[in-house]
């Protein structure tokens, strides 16, 4: 009888016993608030500057390009399908690839056929570093010399690098309204040798309030031919300058609409500073 319970014995004497569990231990209510908001915090978003004009109906242009036309095509008439019903609104709208704020492809100015249309040009082009400098001082008309130009730039604490967007502002809208048929032809404008200077120092982009880059006629002819000339562009009709003078570098961002074969096209222009 010893020798059959024996085993058995030997077997039960070798069972360790169990360690005790260590209690789970749950965080307190504060602790609990403190994770939440480290884990959800928003990452902070950056300051947008919207450096366009609207576009509305019969708003003005270059005397060049025909007007912006824009009527109501649909007005919430409804429609039925099956048991539900829609009402919508939408818009019929007639412009110029010159349009309110925009940017000139070089198929404007240049007629040779390897100028490339706005649909040809990179999209990095319009997403750029840039600065703006304050000409606001220039009278109406005037050009603005590569000595006026080189003082704003000095005054602003910037540089010019290569590949950046200038925005320069002549506090043009603020002085004649948009609104007023004067504002196609009073505006203030580059040089014939400030638009080379920018060049030479590497911007590749530049942009003014009024419809053109130089003042009316001859010197904005000659302004355009300068872009063909050396490789850059321009935008006209920009507003709101004023918000990015003396603020130092920032993003520039002006995507194009992806007109096939386009001279222009209307963009939504904007600073983004980080």
């Amino acid at each position: 009888m010893a020798n059959t319970f024996r085993p058995v014995l030997r077997a039960a004497l070798s069972i360790r016993p169990a360690k005790p569990r260590t209690p789970r231990r749950f965080p307190t209510l504060p602790q609990r608030l403190l994770i939440r908001t480290h884990t959800t915090a928003a990452p902070r978003k950056p300051e947008i500057i919207d450096l366009s004009r609207e576009l509305y109906h019969r708003s003005l242009a270059h005397p060049f390009h025909p007007p912006v036309c824009i009527t109501q095509w649909d007005k919430h008439e409804p429609k039925v399908a099956g048991g539900a019903t829609l009402r919508s609104a939408s818009y019929a709208i007639s412009f110029s690839d010159h349009a309110g704020t925009h940017v000139d492809a070089p198929k404007h100015f240049d007629p040779s056929p390897e100028a490339l249309s706005i649909d040809q040009v990179p999209l990095t082009n319009f997403y750029t570093e840039g600065i703006a400098l304050d000409l606001s001082h220039v009278e109406l008309g005037a050009a603005i010399s590569v000595g006026e130009v080189d003082d704003a730039l000095a005054k602003s604490g910037q540089e010019i690098k290569d590949g950046d967007t200038v925005l320069l502002y002549m506090a043009y809208n603020e002085r004649v309204s948009p609104d007023d048929p004067r504002w196609q032809h009073d505006f203030p404008g580059l040089a014939l040798e400030s638009v080379h200077w920018l060049a030479d120092k590497g911007c590749k982009m530049f942009g003014v309030e009024a419809v053109s880059p130089a003042p009316e006629g001859e010197l904005n002819f000659h302004a355009h031919n300068a872009c063909a000339e050396r490789g850059i562009t321009h935008m006209e009709g920009m507003d709101n300058l004023q918000a990015v003078v003396g603020k130092g570098r920032f993003r520039f961002v002006g995507f194009p609409l992806r007109f096939r074969g386009g001279s222009g096209s209307p963009i939504r222009a904007v600073a983004i500073f980080e």
